[in-house]
């Protein structure tokens, strides 16, 4: 019989994530319910139970035919802290319905982790009674709870004219190298995510293509916030893209992030790579914004830019090489389950999300944001 390794026993808060605009996420891939709780959300802020569904929307599964097949309707229920459109400063409380749910697969695999997944770590860390079904607590449909949230956020920053919006640039080896300001992006029609009609058509191609073959496809989304004042942010462990980056690897599937010119930057030399200060209009800016709006883990008030790596989906129709935890020996499996083939048209808003609760929690830190809208 196979053992498990226990490194703790007892649990942190790895569930909750902010400081002044604090959220908390539960649920499962196949409970009853995703749900998110958001406590310090100032009071006053008018919000409609529409304006959360529409964000919601646009990361529902089923929706295209590039999508996973598992359809769910994803009706949002607010429990408490709005009323009558309005925040009222208590606990905001959110949850979606899990209604598409079959675990007949995964029991049948349950001693079998799948490659790439959460479920052989997740058994070590938690032990036999890890809910591993449809991924469980590992699965990217938890995300569902940061688009609650993010809706939220994302209303709050656009009472100081500061706009999110992320876009797919790339698929596979279709690479869009265009930059865009988000006036450009506004909300993405093509169901890949990508901006440039003609990498969209060859990106969907190529998604329908690794598809039929029953594997998957990765790429890259790339995030714009603009109208971000000089100033958020702190120093060494409280730096802008510290704390952005934990909430971005939050997601399931991104393996990396960069922000400005990334990577790029250490094939450059100073003198190419700095952003040299001017005056335009009175107000202080980089002619160049190689450092994606962020110096020091502080803002410099250029657009926040950074672009992070998404996976390829690890559940894939293809025979694959595994373990039987229980006899100890190396088997060969196909898993079944329902899987995107891509996932990166689905993670764009939920970056969108995460990056808008980053945000407000540090400007209601700064007392940009106050504890009451009038």
């Amino acid at each position: 019989m196979y053992k498990y390794i226990i490194l703790k026993k007892v649990c942190g808060v790895s569930n909750s994530f902010g400081e002044y605009f604090h959220i908390t996420t539960f649920g499962e891939s196949h409970g009853k319910v995703i749900g998110v709780v958001i406590d310090g959300c100032p009071s006053g802020l008018e919000i409609t139970s529409s304006e959360i569904q529409k964000e919601m929307d646009r990361r529902r599964p089923g929706q295209t035919d590039i999508m996973t097949g598992r359809f769910e309707k994803d009706t949002i229920e607010i429990l408490s802290g709005i009323m009558l459109e309005h925040t009222t400063g208590a606990p905001i409380a959110i949850i979606i319905r899990n209604l598409n749910v079959d675990s007949k697969v995964y029991e049948k695999n349950k001693y079998t982790p799948r490659p790439s997944h959460a479920d052989y770590p997740a058994l070590a860390r938690y032990g036999k009674w890890v809910d591993i079904n449809g991924g469980g607590r590992f699965s990217g449909r938890i995300t569902a709870s940061f688009v609650m949230a993010g809706a939220i956020a994302k209303k709050l920053l656009s009472r100081y004219g500061i706009k999110i919006a992320a876009y797919a640039r790339s698929i596979g080896k279709i690479v869009d190298n265009n930059a865009y300001s988000i006036s450009d992006i506004g909300y993405i029609l093509d169901s890949t995510g990508m901006v440039n009609k003609n990498c969209a058509d060859k990106a969907k191609e190529l998604i329908l293509k690794v598809k039929s073959e029953k594997d998957s496809v990765g790429g890259t989304v790339t995030c714009i916030t603009e109208n971000l004042p000089p100033g958020v942010g702190d120093m060494v462990f409280g730096s802008l893209e510290t704390k952005l980056s934990g909430a971005i690897f939050a997601i399931p599937g991104i393996r990396g992030i960069e922000f400005g010119l990334g990577f790029s930057a250490s094939l450059l030399r100073g003198s190419q790579h700095n952003d040299p200060y001017a005056i335009s209009k009175g107000k202080i800016i980089t002619e160049t914004n190689k450092a994606g709006g962020i110096v020091g883990g502080i803002s410099t008030g250029m657009p926040i830019n950074f672009t992070c790596a998404v996976k390829p989906t690890p559940t894939i129709g293809i025979q694959q090489k595994t373990v039987d935890l229980e006899c100890l020996e190396d088997v060969t499996v196909v898993f079944e389950g329902i899987h995107d083939p891509c996932i990166v048209p689905r993670v764009i808003p939920v970056i969108e999300s995460l990056t808008a609760i980053v945000l407000v929690d540090e400007l209601i830190g700064n007392g940009i944001i106050p504890r009451k809208i009038e």
